[in-house]
């Protein structure tokens, strides 16, 4: 087996990775909309993974918290079923905007798109129980445990919980004690404890931490 031997190989393997599925037009303007407005979307390896994960189940009924300017969401929509929808929250009304602009110019009509503008951890309550595919969160890292918790209310049996950023800056290092950090110390600790949950770590772009809600 070949291993790299510098980590200059190490970022060669990441720039293929990222690479491996060029994105369009559209997701080429929400990223350029993303960097104006000084959100951080997913990479493009991330977002790959997130179609894949929505279309490895069928997704239908997916929720996003943190729309930014539809990157993401975009991801999510072409791994979807046809005729789901999406429901994202984001409390920047001009970053929705943004994404619905995106949503439509990709061929997303508002049958499929549900923004809500507001502060996700009142919204998440209002939403039905065990009534979605896939929960994404892309959003404040202190809050991650929390999002936890509803993401698992949320989800059917057969669901995917999927949190961005999980290997960001901190995380491995000893010393960091942010909140941001050890929000995604805490959440990566919930979700591999957890008896209810399959969980995977995906390194693509700043960390996918994925896990499964089985059927008991």
């Amino acid at each position: 087996m070949w291993v790299p031997d510098a980590a200059t190989d190490l970022w060669a393997l990441r720039d293929h990775v990222e690479s491996y599925l060029a994105e369009d037009d559209v997701l080429a303007s929400a990223r350029a909309a993303a960097a104006r407005s000084g959100c951080v979307p997913v990479g493009p390896d991330a977002g790959a993974g997130l179609r894949f994960l929505a279309a490895s189940i069928g997704a239908r009924a997916v929720v996003e918290i943190g729309t930014g300017t539809g990157v993401s969401g975009l991801w999510l929509l072409r791994g979807m079923a046809p005729g789901g929808t999406l429901t994202s929250i984001d409390i920047d009304p001009e970053h929705q905007r943004a994404a619905r602009g995106v949503f439509l110019a990709a061929g997303y009509g508002p049958a499929s798109l549900r923004l809500i503008n507001g502060m996700a951890l009142e919204v998440l309550p209002r939403l039905t129980d065990a009534g979605y595919d896939l929960v994404f969160v892309d959003a404040s890292p202190p809050d991650y445990p929390r999002y936890l918790e509803e993401a698992v209310r949320l989800l059917r049996d057969g669901g995917i919980v999927v949190f961005a950023g999980v290997l960001g800056a901190g995380v491995v290092d000893p010393g960091a004690s942010d909140a941001s950090t050890a929000g995604l110390r805490e959440v990566a600790r919930q979700v591999r404890d957890d008896d209810r949950l399959v969980p995977v770590l995906l390194p693509l772009g700043d960390g996918l931490l994925a896990a499964l809600k089985p059927a008991p």
